[in-house]
Formats: structure tokens, sequence, C-alpha cells
């Protein structure tokens, strides 16, 4: 059959939208059921792999490489309507129809979209358009979904929910007038496209793998404008594995420094804690309010890797200028006046 002359006798193409005609809805009206040769059975079948490591950290945002691909199959088909011995135009559709149910397996418009049951993975993408996809074939690149996976997270696995909407030629009706000997083609050819609607959920797994996690539990120390002061902060690992040889290091902001930003915390096994100690010097012109300054921890995990925690935050306060005592400097004013007469009694005594 001449290929060209039959795209190029192909008057009619009907494509059900796919927000209207739910899955599994009644045969269209223009869709003419006795021009069909053949029901068709099979369609796509998507599947999704997780590319890369699969493993994060508590408190991590991350985005999801996620590839798509197309295992679908025809599992077979039924004759509908047999074309007489000599009747070459249903010969020829016949054969049409039967190159176009052949596009069964291709999911036409796929929209990804994944959600999270789990309050502590959050999803920040919405659904992604990831093309069309035929049969046997993969993705051109993965479809990406950002994350976000809470701080206070427990270590273990969570699963993900991807959903694979599309749509899926459903059947196939094509129609003709005469068969054009000259040509080798039929007059006034139709074709009729009938799509549905298909959604595939798979589950996709994501791990927040055991290490040491920090947490400020407490902090002490009266930190005043022009003086210094010693913070005590203390520190708990929170997480299931040890943190070996911690340091904790401060960074000083305005209005606080120090000479003495880091402090050694030893080995913090899991529900562990420890105390920092940091000589701190506030600033003259200090804001008595709420600070908040950062901290990280240093560490050896237990494969002996070195390591450094997240920024870590230590809440504090500028307490109000100390003032004198009511009366001070009068008192001091008497005081000396009277040493300065005892000395003078002291030396007249001497002279008689």
């Amino acid at each position: 059959m001449n290929k060209n002359g039959f795209f190029t006798a192909v008057t009619t193409l009907l494509v059900l939208c796919w927000a209207i005609l739910p899955a599994q809805a009644a045969l269209p009206k223009n869709f003419d059921i006795s021009d069909n040769y053949y029901n068709v059975y099979g369609g796509p079948d998507l599947s999704a792999t997780l590319i890369g490591d699969n493993e994060f950290s508590r408190g991590d945002t991350v985005t999801l490489n996620i590839e798509l691909m197309n295992k679908g199959k025809i599992t077979g088909f039924k004759v509908e309507n047999e074309v007489d011995l000599g009747d070459y135009v249903g010969e020829m559709l016949q054969q049409a129809e039967m190159q176009y149910e052949a596009q069964a397996t291709t999911a036409v418009g796929i929209l990804a979209t994944l959600k999270s049951e789990d309050p502590n993975i959050k999803v920040k993408s919405g659904p992604q358009q990831a093309g069309t996809l035929r049969q046997g074939k993969q993705s051109a690149s993965p479809t990406k979904f950002t994350i976000e996976i809470n701080k206070n997270a427990s270590a273990g696995t969570y699963p993900l929910t991807l959903e694979l909407s599309y749509q899926y030629q459903h059947n196939v009706q094509v129609g003709g007038d005469e068969f054009d000997a000259t040509t080798g083609v039929v007059t006034n050819k139709e074709v009729g496209i009938w799509y549905e609607n298909k959604t595939q959920t798979q589950t996709l797994n994501i791990k927040v793998k055991k290490e040491p996690y920090f947490e400020v539990t407490n902090v002490t120390g009266d930190l005043y404008p022009d003086e210094g002061g010693m913070l005590r902060v203390t520190y708990k690992n929170i997480g299931e594995e040890p943190a070996k040889d911690a340091t904790v290091r401060i960074s000083a902001a305005d209005p606080f420094s120090t000479t003495d930003d880091q402090a050694y915390l030893g080995t913090l096994n899991p529900g562990e804690s420890a105390v920092a100690i940091f000589d701190m010097d506030v600033d003259e012109t200090a804001t008595p309010k709420p600070y908040s300054l950062n901290s990280e921890i240093l560490y050896e995990d237990a494969d002996g890797h070195d390591q450094v925690s997240d920024s870590i935050k230590i809440n504090t306060e500028v307490l109000p200028a100390k003032e004198s005592l009511p009366g001070y400097q009068t008192v001091t004013g008497v005081a000396f006046m009277a040493l300065a007469a005892f000395f003078v009694m002291l030396r007249k005594k001497r002279q008689d």
C-alpha cells in the first residue's frame, strides 16, 4: 500500500478529549462501530525507577530524578468485521486499521504526580509533564521532583506514591468510499481514534540515614553590655549513631565576640549530652534583647569519616546594663571625707 497516499487520504482524525471523556465511557455517537474491523487487547504499562542514591540526611532538601519506561504490549486481538473476498475497499480499510491498532501501547501525554503521606517528607514540586512514551522506550530525560525532609524525621524508609496518568488508544475505526485501482487507495478515507484515560501508581522508597544529630537543650550565662561572661550550652545527640571526638565551634556575630570559639565535647553516644563553655564579650552598645548564634559540631562518624553537622542555633540574651546602687556616689564621697578628716586629726595629735 502507498503510505503517502494513505495518510494524504485521511480526512478526519477524531481525538476524544481526555478531560471530557472518562475511562470506560460510552462509545461516542460519531464513532461508527460497524466500521470496526478489530478489537485489540493490551496497552501501555509504565514503570518508574529512581536514578541515583535514595538515602539522604534529615533536614535535606533534594531533587529526585525519576526515569520512566513503557513496558506495554498487545496481548491479543479479535476480528469484529469479516471482509468478503474481492471486497477491495474492506481489505484496504482492514489493513489500515491494523496499522493504527499497533499504536495501542503508546502512553500519550503522561502527567506524573508525586505524593507523600508522611508529614516528615514534603513534596515541594507539583505535577510534572512527562510527554509521550512508545512501547519499549524510556524517557529521554528524567522527571524531577523536589522533596524536603523534616529535620526531626526518624531514620528509616519512607514510601512515596507516584501517580502516572495518561491517555492511550482504546479503539480505532476506519471508513471510505471506493477503491481506486489506479492509485491503489480508498477514496474519502477517514479514521476515528478513541482514547481513554488510565492511571497507574507505583511506590518509590527513600531512606533517611542513621547518623548523629544534635540539638541544644539548655543555655545559661548572664551577658551584659560592655562585660564578658561565660556562656554554657548543653548539646544532646538525638540521632541513632555515636559522634566520636566531637568539637563544637561557635560563630560569634555582632554584638558578640570571642577568642574562645571552640569547645571539646568528646564522644556523644545516642541520647547523651555534653556542656560547652564559651568566654564571650559583649559590645558596650549592645541592645538588651534575645539573640541567636550559630554553631556546628565537627565529629567522626561510625565509619571513621570526618563530618560537620548542620548549623545548630543557640538562643541567648543580652541583659540590661547593671545600674549603680542608689546613693552609691554620695556614700563614697562621705567616706572619703571622713577618711581625710581622720588623717588630719591623727597628724595633729602627733604634732602635739
